[in-house]
């Protein structure tokens, strides 16, 4: 609401050019529209961080500066909403509409932004990813978020533009380390599923960060990996012996191949 903030339940229809809403009275629209939103220069937030208790948030705001949130039921009506208001938006600028639909179904993540830029903003008091307790099978687990806080977070900071993408760039801090799965329904994920599901954009999927934040950033041999070179899919990973570059002598490292682009990194399997 505009005068007391609280939540009601509103019937919508979008049209071309604004989204109409009505009032529901016994489980039925009345006839005439109790307001509508012209979306004539509105722009458009999904997801929308601004309520914590709130995920599933799309915000409106309109040419004039007026604010509009609007919660959906799930993640998918959410997304499939903010697509259609989107389209209606810029409705009168094909190009855009196909551009829209481009970014949408494409993959090409950032290549000027480092992981540990990504986890040093996760960690941020005040714009970082918000952890919480969570109950799992009688485990209580501290500062945790879940599959899908994460995947929203990410796009709502511009890492990211798809769901899918996300999904890509979460598995990526997985798999280096950055985060790991805690609780039943994402550590069997990451035991039994095919590799591109190890991931769970999921409600029910706990994670929390993997070490403390010191740990993170206290190497000064830390190399500062581009998320281009780690976006390659995993061919093999094992251990090897390595020679040393400086001295000649033999370390055990982690290797990990990734193909599409090709590199090879290795770990020092002690950290």
């Amino acid at each position: 609401g505009h005068v007391v903030r609280n939540w009601k339940v509103r019937w919508f229809v979008l049209l071309q050019d604004k989204l109409l809403y009505y009032k529901i009275e016994g489980g039925k629209k009345e006839p005439s529209p109790k307001g509508r939103i012209l979306l004539d220069g509105c722009t458009i937030t999904c997801p929308c961080l601004e309520y914590e208790n709130r995920p599933l948030l799309i915000k409106l705001q309109t040419k004039t500066n007026t604010d509009y949130f609007l919660e959906c039921c799930s993640r998918e009506e959410r997304d499939s909403w903010a697509l259609d208001i989107t389209g209606a938006i810029h409705a009168g600028h094909p190009v855009q509409v196909q551009e829209l639909h481009r970014m949408k179904n494409s993959f090409k993540l950032l290549d000027n932004i480092s992981l540990h830029d990504i986890v040093e903003r996760m960690y941020d008091s005040s714009t970082g990813i918000k952890l919480t307790r969570n109950l799992d099978q009688g485990n209580r687990y501290k500062e945790t978020f879940t599959g899908s806080a994460l995947v929203d977070w990410l796009i709502s900071n511009s890492f990211a533009v798809s769901r899918f993408e996300a999904v890509t760039l979460a598995s990526m801090l997985m798999d280096e380390n950055f985060i790991r799965p805690v609780g039943t329904r994402s550590t069997e994920a990451m035991r039994f599923s095919d590799p591109s599901e190890k991931f769970l954009d999921d409600s029910t999927a706990l994670y929390m960060f993997a070490e403390n934040r010191k740990k993170n950033t206290s190497s000064k041999e830390e190399v500062q990996f581009n998320i281009s070179e780690l976006s390659g899919t995993i061919v093999k990973q094992g251990f090897l012996v390595k020679q040393g570059h400086k001295r000649k002598n033999w370390k055990v490292r982690k290797f990990v191949l990734r193909a599409d682009p090709a590199f090879l990194h290795y770990y020092d399997p002690t950290k």
